[in-house]
């Protein structure tokens, strides 16, 4: 297996919306998002699957040790070799994926943000970043597009903690801030008990709010000159605010339930994108 073939396994098996947001790019761009994005699932899986945090902290190091190598020349895993031979095509900046490690080990060292500034490193580290790689991926002439980059991926983050609330609980991580927490009357018992209520459900639409606002943010952000060449974010974008809007439609249910959309109607969703004016 080659590591571009590697790397599209990792992608394609992950049922991710972003996958189906690659298909439609020509092929050398297709191939270094798909490297990209295997890259942030072997760094993610790390914390997901370790249950020793001591383990998951050795591992994360060799990966930091890792991108070392890759930008020395000498990376040995088949992710950092495909993305080896995307460097002369893309701007990757080694900083970059060291941030998206520091984001990973902060899952091992904290299970709750006291407030939202606290909470927005965390979701630069993990999201805002990756969407700042994918920008540079995609191709963009006006610099006002890594702004537009930036506020998409802390939509994303902030639309997987609304979805994975209740299934983040019970994993022992809390991501919505500790003051908004108590602002609302909502306590921790309730998120890992999985108990509604009132208090609960404007807690919920108070983050729904939020997380749509960086989407209209990052939308009015976006220059007219990238939107082409930016499809594929807004493919995501569109995939991702589907599932903000079928929460909202399905009564903010989401410490008992996940809600997701079927691959079809992912797929239609960004044939559509892909296909408007």
């Amino acid at each position: 297996m080659t590591p571009d073939q590697y790397c599209q396994e990792r992608a394609a098996g992950s049922g991710s919306s972003f996958y189906y947001s690659f298909l439609f790019l020509p092929p050398l761009r297709r191939r270094a998002i798909t490297a990209l994005y295997a890259f942030c699932r072997e760094v993610d899986d790390v914390v997901d699957e370790c249950r020793d945090p001591a383990i998951a902290a050795t591992k994360l190091a060799w990966w930091r040790g890792e991108v070392e190598r890759l930008y020395h020349g000498t990376p040995q895993h088949p992710v950092t070799r495909a993305l080896q031979a995307l460097r002369a095509d893309f701007d990757l900046p080694q900083e970059q994926l060291e941030e998206i490690i520091a984001g990973m080990e902060m899952d091992l060292v904290a299970a709750r943000y006291a407030d939202f500034s606290a909470l927005s490193l965390y979701c630069y580290r993990v999201a805002s970043v990756v969407g700042l790689l994918a920008a540079e991926i995609f191709g963009y002439r006006d610099r006002q597009t890594l702004r537009y980059a930036n506020d998409l991926g802390m939509a994303f983050q902030l639309t997987n903690i609304i979805r994975d609330v209740g299934e983040d609980a019970r994993r022992g991580r809390i991501y919505l801030p500790q003051d908004e927490l108590a602002r609302f009357g909502v306590a921790e018992a309730d998120l890992t008990a999985g108990r509604y209520s009132d208090n609960f459900y404007r807690l919920m639409a108070f983050q729904i709010e939020r997380a749509e606002h960086y989407y209209d943010k990052a939308l009015a952000a976006l220059p007219a000159v990238d939107r082409k060449a930016q499809r594929p974010g807004l493919m995501m974008a569109a995939i991702y605010r589907t599932v903000l809007d079928e929460i909202k439609r399905d009564g903010m249910h989401t410490l008992t339930q996940r809600l997701s959309l079927p691959p079809l109607r992912k797929l239609w969703i960004a044939a559509r994108v892909w296909l408007r004016p």
